[in-house]
């Protein structure tokens, strides 16, 4: 039986209403004892490095939970944190960044309502969570709620009330979950779909030499290693802020911003879309190239929230298409910038550097558009 480690945040599952609005007051302990189904199908241990509402969920808090996952990665088969709704996207997108291709799952989940509503969403995601978790190809980090697996840099909170919040964004769900079943669809997904034996067997219907038993002994250690070695990091720069566009907003608002940060996400209109008003206003084109000739980056990305990004198509965003310092965010959401601009910037503050580690594609994170 495999063993999982629950790793308790807070949030709206943990929440209970003490006169003054909800609030996480439930411990991991007492939300796995809530649903008595999970029993048999995992061995499960309970940790509780915080106990707060996600909306006080800061970047010091992801590298905090990755220090969790990473100081028990060899005693357990795979990870369950359980997480408030609001800013789970952003925490699922740091975790994807700062453990790389984890051959065990970090699953994340959370609910509409708490554990103790009589019409709680909680049970059945802390249920399903734990069965993806201890399915033998689940791997990285994923966000399991209301049916849906969704790979860990492309959720987004679409609803605030509705069961089915979460939304996969410019990318297929990785799995769906009907009740106790997991249902993949025919895309390639991460994970071994070869099992060892049926190799061997394979292999030794048709050849005995030392050759074929040498390499069924070296495939065999690679998926022991693959399966064993994730590529972490433990470096955010949380200096990132996200400008969202609307019209007639002022660009002076770069420089006010340089005191305080190191890189801006900027939300353009549709397609890619920055305004210029004209000479007696201030300059858009100019308050961008003076923010990353000044050594700060910007990564353009759309409102718009599907489809992404083309910097090429119209006058008014073609200008940005190949400055130095501009990063493109193509398909990605803006949860996922943050996270990897943080993470980006985390790790060096070479402008071509960055570029390589922002244009990587890490967990499904990006479809380039280029």
């Amino acid at each position: 039986m495999k063993k999982i480690l629950l790793i308790a945040t807070g949030g709206t599952i943990a929440s209970t209403e003490d006169g003054n609005g909800l609030s996480p007051a439930l411990t991991g302990s007492e939300l796995a004892a809530c649903v008595p189904e999970i029993e048999g199908l995992c061995e499960l241990d309970v940790v509780q490095p915080m106990n707060i509402d996600s909306t006080n969920m800061r970047p010091s808090d992801w590298l905090h939970i990755r220090n969790v996952v990473m100081e028990n990665y060899d005693r357990y088969d795979g990870f369950l944190v359980l997480h408030g709704t609001d800013t789970m996207a952003y925490t699922a997108a740091a975790l994807s960044y700062l453990i790389q291709a984890s051959p065990k799952p970090i699953v994340l989940t959370g609910s509409q309502r708490p554990m103790l509503s009589p019409f709680t969403d909680a049970k059945l995601n802390l249920y399903q969570s734990l069965l993806w978790a201890v399915d033998d190809r689940a791997r990285d980090v994923a966000i399991v709620f209301g049916g849906l697996v969704i790979a860990g840099t492309r959720a987004r909170k679409q609803r605030t009330m509705s069961a089915n919040a979460f939304t996969s964004v410019n990318f297929p769900p990785l799995a769906y979950i009907r009740h106790d079943r997991i249902v993949r669809g025919g895309a390639s997904l991460p994970g071994w779909t070869i099992d060892d034996r049926a190799l061997e067997a394979a292999v030794a219907s048709t050849e005995t030499d030392d050759g074929v038993q040498a390499f069924i002994a070296a495939f065999r250690a690679a998926r022991a290693a693959d399966r064993t070695a994730p590529t972490t990091f433990d470096a955010l720069d949380d200096r990132v802020a996200v400008i969202k566009l609307t019209p007639g907003f002022d660009p002076r608002i770069f420089e006010v911003l340089k005191p305080a940060y190191d890189a801006v996400i900027l939300e353009t209109f549709g397609l890619g879309g920055v305004p210029e008003y004209g000479p007696d206003a201030p300059s858009f084109k100019q308050a961008i190239f003076d923010w990353v000739d000044s050594g700060r980056t910007v990564v353009m990305t759309t409102q718009v929230p599907e489809e992404g990004l083309d910097l090429g198509v119209y006058e008014v965003g073609r200008a940005y298409a190949d400055h130095p310092g501009i990063l493109h965010g193509d398909d990605m959401t803006t949860e996922a910038l943050v996270a990897k601009t943080m993470w980006a910037l985390g790790q060096s503050r070479d402008p071509r550097e960055v570029s390589r580690l922002f244009y990587s594609v890490i967990n499904h994170d990006r479809t380039p558009a280029r």
